[in-house]
């Protein structure tokens, strides 16, 4: 009888459009979410075969539910550096504390669009409802080795103590000083000159690189400028032992004078005239002492009866706190230090899948691979198809009110009209019943 398939398409219309009205709540509920995909439910017509000449009967709809999560909300700023969202395509890795408190090496990983990641008392960068922030860590150095882009091997929980201290020893030193060029002639009264400069060695303590420069000076009259200075190098960390000698030798040319013409390694470690570059074996470790290439005006040089100093520098500094971190756009998170320098801690790779919206959806706006989406792939943030990494930014709900305010206007018209449908069939259903009496 086809007025009982009138009855089930007005049950299966009351099914669907409370089906939607379910997402529209759940929407409008997240519009001040941050991170939050709205939820969207289509229709779909379900025909029954059957007699169509004479009788039709009525199949009714159904409806599917489908998050949209490659939609992307407005990105909003804010005052914490390590809120962070991506400008694009792609996800942040994370964990749960959960996964952190089973004491293995394989995390839970799920993926998210946008955080609010602070440290909590022991340095792990998580969100308020627990959510990790997952990077490779760099070395010591601060190079990040290469790990393996289609699986989570390498990831760790980022982490780091706000009250941690560092040594920053130095390893360059730029030596740009000028010598006087009347100290290689016969007669020069110009005594041996040293020149300390302050260094930073493994354990943050304050050493001394001492340059004495000597010049070979004519013995008699007649003889032309030697134009050549013996250079000696003392360190107070090997106890003020002799590090190194070398014999400079500068030019007289009307195109180049008073440029480095050549070095000559006496003791001590070599110059590599390619780089300008001494290495030097100090104690603890190793520092590169520039002093120029050859021929050219950068570094140490001969002109006029000056000893000056023109540019003398060096990287390294005292032991240092962290004060806090901050994150480029390419997903690489830096510590800051108090005593001015950066470094490298971890890199955020960028996961990207073939279809985000086949990911399953799980609590707190994070989300799962399944086989709809297809695996993932970890990008550099801002390579390939995946957007860069903002800090001070959350990217808000996807959720237009308006919209959702318009579609739940429709949907209760339309599931009042559904049950106006089973009403009107409840009546001719009595009228049949009625024919009896």
């Amino acid at each position: 009888m086809t007025i009982s398939s009138s009855l089930n398409a007005g049950v299966a219309g009351l099914n669907a459009n409370a089906n939607r009205l379910a997402t529209i709540s759940d929407n409008i509920a997240n519009s001040q979410t941050f991170g939050y995909k709205r939820a969207q439910a289509d229709f779909y017509s379900m025909v029954i075969r059957g007699d169509t000449t004479s009788n039709y009967t009525a199949g009714g709809v159904r409806s599917t539910n489908m998050r949209l999560i490659d939609e992307r909300g407005p990105l909003i700023a804010t005052n914490n550096a390590t809120d962070l969202a991506i400008d694009g395509r792609g996800f942040l890795l994370v964990t749960s504390m959960e996964s952190l408190s089973d004491n293995s090496s394989s995390y839970d990983i799920s993926l998210a669009t946008t955080g609010s990641f602070r440290p909590d008392q022991n340095g792990i960068m998580r969100t308020a409802a627990g959510q990790v922030l997952m990077g490779w860590p760099a070395n010591a150095d601060g190079q990040v080795p290469e790990f393996p882009r289609d699986s989570t091997a390498g990831l760790t929980p980022v982490i780091f103590n706000a009250n941690q201290y560092v040594a920053n020893p130095t390893t360059s030193v730029t030596l740009g000083l000028n010598l006087p060029a009347t100290g290689t002639t016969f007669g020069s009264t110009f005594a041996p000159k040293d020149y300390p400069v302050e260094y930073f060695g493994n354990l943050g303590t304050s050493e001394t690189l001492n340059f004495n420069f000597t010049p070979t000076i004519p013995a008699t009259s007649g003889d032309p400028p030697s134009n050549e200075w013996t250079l000696e190098v003392t360190d107070t960390a090997s106890g003020g032992a002799v590090i190194g000698v070398y014999t400079l030798t500068f030019d007289n040319s009307q195109a180049d004078g008073g440029k480095l013409a050549s070095v000559t390694t006496v003791s001590g470690g070599a110059y590599d005239p390619a780089t300008g570059m001494i290495s030097s074996t100090v104690g603890g470790g190793s520092i590169d002492i520039f002093i120029g290439k050859p021929l050219t005006s950068n570094g140490l040089t001969q002109l006029s009866d000056t000893f000056a100093p023109v540019s003398v520098s060096k990287d390294g500094s005292p032991v240092a706190s962290l004060i806090s971190v901050k994150v480029d756009t390419g997903g690489n998170l830096y510590a800051v230090y108090d005593q001015g320098f950066t470094r490298l801690i971890y890199k955020l790779p960028v996961a990207d899948v073939p279809n985000p919206n086949g990911l399953i959806s799980l609590n707190n706006q994070t989300y799962t691979v399944s086989p709809d989406s297809g695996p993932y792939y970890l990008w550099d943030a801002g390579s390939g198809p995946t957007g860069s990494v903002v800090g001070f930014a959350r990217e808000e709900s996807t959720t237009d009110i308006a919209q959702e305010l318009t579609a739940l206007i429709t949907t209760q018209r339309a599931y009042s009209s559904n049950a106006k449908v089973i009403q009107t069939v409840d009546e001719m259903l009595q009228e049949t019943t009625n024919i009896k009496r």
